[in-house]
């Protein structure tokens, strides 16, 4: 190799995202918009870095119904890269314990299980293991179809974030009312809100241990990865009880118990997850009745994350009983 060559490949290689770009398409072949939710990169950055590796023959891009996926170009297609792999692969193999790997190996699994999930392509029904693209099957699709059968209910999303769950509750919801801590992304939300049209959602700030929402507000109440994010999680259940109906349902959807420490450092996590019975207790300590709690992802144990999902409804009580008024 020349050694004008040697010092570009060197240089190359002296990047962060490159390497955990390269270890990733060594485990697995991705395309881009996979290798930008695991990496946390802009696609624009992604699609440079992969130019950049394909250049010096360290990556080799392939085309399959309608999909460009990405993986390293074997040894034996470049023998001059052999040595290179050889001390990638044993670097890689080291780093095992690093966070940044851990995370990434973690979103890796998440973005696999998503590409099952929405089921993009399939094995044949022959069973040759052929792929083949399925148009019009989309889990995004099936959900909001499903949204269609549901009455036009008043739903809390609790914990909303930038809303991309909200806008999706918007769809079917005859009012959403979306709470966040964060003043700087429920302004990005209203934003966001405003360029799409979506007119049915109340953005309100506040903490979910605290609800700025009257008792009986909503018909539904819905915690999405936000326990594993409150100071009081037990606390958080209970305003989410207070503020829907009698009658009306708290459904909770978080990350499953988990042992990944790095979580609380890199994500801001401050729970490792929960079991489902320890949310079915936090739920019932709160008042809910009828609770039922299942895990609705397929993940390997410990994998921070595997999603639950639990709902409790709230009971009805006589109309001559006295509620609680909330803060405002």
């Amino acid at each position: 190799m020349y050694m004008k060559e040697t010092s570009t490949l060197f240089r190359l290689l002296g990047d962060e995202a490159r390497l955990r770009l390269l270890r990733l398409l060594a485990k697995e072949r991705l395309n881009v918009s996979e290798l930008t939710a695991v990496l946390g990169i802009a696609q624009s950055g992604v699609s440079r870095h992969l130019g950049l590796l394909r250049d010096a023959g360290l990556v080799t891009e392939e085309r399959e119904g309608g999909f460009t996926f990405f993986r390293v170009t074997q040894d034996e297609k470049d023998r001059r890269l052999a040595p290179v792999w050889t001390l990638l692969r044993t670097r890689f193999r080291g780093a095992s314990r690093d966070p940044l790997v851990h995370g990434d190996e973690a979103r890796l699994r998440d973005v696999l299980r998503r590409r099952l999930e929405n089921q993009e392509t399939h094995g044949g029904e022959s069973g040759t293991g052929v792929r083949q693209v399925v148009p019009g099957r989309s889990w995004a699709a099936w959900s909001r179809g499903l949204g269609l059968l549901l009455p036009p209910l008043r739903v809390g999303d609790l914990g909303c974030g930038e809303g991309y769950l909200t806008f999706e509750i918007a769809r079917w919801a005859d009012r959403v009312v979306a709470v966040d801590r964060s003043a700087r992304v429920l302004e990005r939300a209203r934003r966001l809100a405003a360029r799409r049209r979506v007119d049915n959602v109340e953005w309100r700030q506040g903490e979910i241990e605290k609800l700025p929402l009257d008792t009986g507000a909503v018909d539904v109440a819905l915690l999405s990865q936000a326990l594993h994010h409150a100071r009081d999680p037990q606390r958080a259940i209970e305003e989410a009880t207070r503020v829907v109906i009698d009658g009306g349902r708290v459904l909770v959807l978080d990350l499953r118990g988990h042992t990944k420490e790095w979580t609380r450092e890199r994500l801001g996590d401050r729970w490792l997850g929960f079991g489902t019975e320890a949310v079915t207790g936090m739920m019932e300590k709160a008042g809910l009745v009828d609770v039922r709690a299942r895990p609705v992802t397929d993940d390997t144990e410990h994998d921070p994350f595997g999603v639950l999902a639990a709902v409790g409804t709230k009971p009805r009580r006589g109309d001559d009983t006295v509620k609680e008024t909330g803060q405002r």
